[in-house]
């Protein structure tokens, strides 16, 4: 299936100063680049064929330290850029629902595997969207964590002021838990009570599948009939945040990258060296004016969570798109990432998860956002929800083990 790079020895997967945790007994698989001390750490890229982690990532010592098993490193995009999870080092992984479909990205790996059942928990990271369109394509729980919350040492950035690392799993109780481990201790609800929740329309677009509409619709009254209040609140500038993240993430990404295209071009699959040049024709003079936009949105968005405790949206516009190549992929990647990037412009959290299921017969995702600091929000209203339904319990033709 491409979805494991490296299987992880059990002497360097297990802390064994660990007899038991609160993770104890949890098979976890990690995105490929968090680093792994001792095991291969490609980046799923042909640049990193040979590199082998010196250490743990800090992210990975504190799973070991809660008693977790670290059982594999996870196939990505290239870099952990793109949304189709394809890269120049080993391939790319096959969604479980549909091998002709795409499974996400760039977290591909770690959304295919929950749902495949190769771990019970994942690690991925999530720059414009990578842990929440995995999440949606494999009908799978994943979360960003509010920027700035985990310690991101030993993953190879994308872009500093974005990155974020949190965990995927089949139920939202499970990525709480993990979560909790990461941050040292269990998040705590900013509200408590009935909330009050957005459900803006249009949200960036109008232009979204009717049958996802309709399963965030059915979400929302679900919630509703739950005791939650449901508001048409907008969320303001929503509609260019896409590009301003595109404008910031794209220049750092080609700082980071910018000798290797130098140097050997060819090494890099053609959506990366892409990516890559268009981040070099990025003036300091937009990256200025993306940062000022960025403000703006976010005074905006800390204004709202004064009106609402959670925004419900979809994951994705679209129906899990089938697997492209050349020229389109890019622009796939911009329509597939659509929804997930303003809530990257956000610093707090955003949780995707299984809402319904298409009639294309692939799984469906829903985003719930909150204020900076609000992930215990976010577990308290998700998994209300999955009390009540069982999309998250799910599981795909494709399955190697019980999770």
């Amino acid at each position: 299936m491409n979805t494991v790079i490296s299987w992880v020895p059990e002497q360097v997967g297990i802390d064994p100063g660990v007899a038991s945790g609160p993770l104890s007994g949890v098979r976890i698989g990690v995105k490929d680049n968090i680093e792994v001390g001792g095991v291969l750490s490609t980046c799923g890229s042909e640049y990193f064929a040979d590199r082998v982690a010196e250490s743990d990532a800090a992210c990975v010592r504190a799973l070991k330290r809660a008693g977790a098993a670290i059982t594999s490193t996870l196939n990505l995009a290239e870099f952990a850029v793109g949304v189709t999870s394809q890269n120049s080092a080993s391939g790319g992984s096959v969604n479980p629902w549909d091998a002709s479909r795409v499974p996400g990205g760039s977290s591909g790996g770690s959304g295919v595997a929950v749902a495949a059942g190769i771990v019970d928990v994942a690690l991925g990271t999530d720059t414009g969207g990578s842990i929440r369109l995995p999440a949606a394509c494999c009908g799978v729980t994943g979360l960003r964590p509010s920027v700035g919350m985990l310690d991101m040492t030993g993953i190879f950035p994308v872009s500093a002021d974005f990155d974020t690392v949190g965990p995927l799993a089949r139920s939202a109780a499970q990525v709480r838990e993990t979560f909790a481990v990461l941050a040292g201790a269990d998040p705590e609800p900013v509200r408590t009570g009935p909330l009050r929740i957005a459900l803006p329309w249009p949200f960036v677009t109008d232009e979204v599948d009717p049958a996802i509409r309709d399963a965030v619709v059915t979400v929302a009254d679900l919630l509703r009939e739950l005791g939650h209040s449901v508001v048409n609140v907008p969320v303001p500038q929503s509609e260019s945040a896409q590009d301003v993240v595109y404008t910031l993430i794209y220049s750092d990404l080609a700082k980071i990258h910018a000798e290797r295209l130098l140097d050997e071009p060819g090494l890099f699959q053609s959506a990366t060296r892409e990516r890559i040049r268009l981040g070099l024709s990025i003036s300091d003079d937009q990256v200025a004016h993306a940062k000022r936009q960025r403000d703006v949105f976010r005074a905006a968005t800390t204004a709202l969570f004064e009106e609402v405790d959670v925004v419900l949206t979809p994951a994705m516009p679209v129906d899990v798109p089938h697997l492209g190549g050349g020229d389109a992929v890019v622009a796939q990647a911009r329509r597939m990432g659509q929804l997930t990037y303003p809530w990257s412009l956000h610093d707090g959290p955003t949780l995707a998860l299984p809402v319904g299921v298409h009639p294309s017969g692939m799984p469906t995702g829903a985003q719930m956002t909150a204020v900076r600091g609000g992930e215990g929000t976010l577990f308290v209203l998700a998994e209300q929800f999955q009390k009540h339904t069982d999309w998250h319990r799910r599981l795909p033709p494709v399955r190697v083990g019980a999770s």
